[in-house]
């Protein structure tokens, strides 16, 4: 039988959920790197609606989600249902049609450029950034600064996995940040 979820403060503990769904496949995309694939959860739909439950955990009153591309949107998608908010895709530069803000970081791997829509968010949104890991704290630091280009306030970033050997945290200064499995 599949782990339950437990409530234990804010976000339900799925930590041996978490363990158990998510492969560690080495040398992708580049030699050195370990990726942590996340395909067995999402295909668990049990394990797939505790993470969603435990990622909203505590951020009622938002009104958007922002879901970093590409496997944020598959997490912040659900979890904006879950909180009845709205959901904003933050592409990969060039992908979004509309005018757009953008803004460059360095990956662990490379460097990248993510884009929103001008008109993404309101100066009344309070949002919560969703995406599956927190590493070098780049790309969240960047979303975070497309949010705020737009008025907006960040009420929090949550993700699945922290990889705290990179010390992401460190570019976050001033934001709440949760994760559900710290490695």
């Amino acid at each position: 039988m599949r782990q339950q979820a437990t409530g234990e403060g804010p976000g339900t503990d799925v930590t041996g959920l978490l363990q158990s769904s998510i492969r560690d496949i080495l040398d992708y995309p580049q030699p050195g790197i370990v990726f942590k694939d996340i395909t067995p959860l999402l295909a668990d739909g049990e394990a797939f609606a505790s993470v969603v439950t435990a990622l909203a955990a505590g951020y009622e009153g938002v009104t958007k989600v922002a879901g970093i591309e590409a496997r944020g949107f598959i997490l912040a998608a659900p979890v904006a249902l879950a909180l009845q908010a709205g959901f904003v895709p933050v592409r990969k530069h060039g992908k979004l049609p509309g005018e757009t803000y953008a803004q460059s970081y360095d990956l662990e791997y490379g460097t990248a450029t993510l884009e929103v829509h001008t008109d993404a968010f309101d100066a009344s949104d309070r949002v919560l950034i969703v995406d599956d890991v927190l590493a070098t704290g780049g790309t969240a630091a960047a979303t975070a600064e497309l949010v705020r280009l737009t008025g907006a306030e960040v009420a929090g970033v949550v993700v699945l996995l922290e990889l705290e050997f990179l010390a992401g945290r460190a570019k976050l200064p001033g934001l709440t940040v949760r994760s559900l499995l710290p490695v």
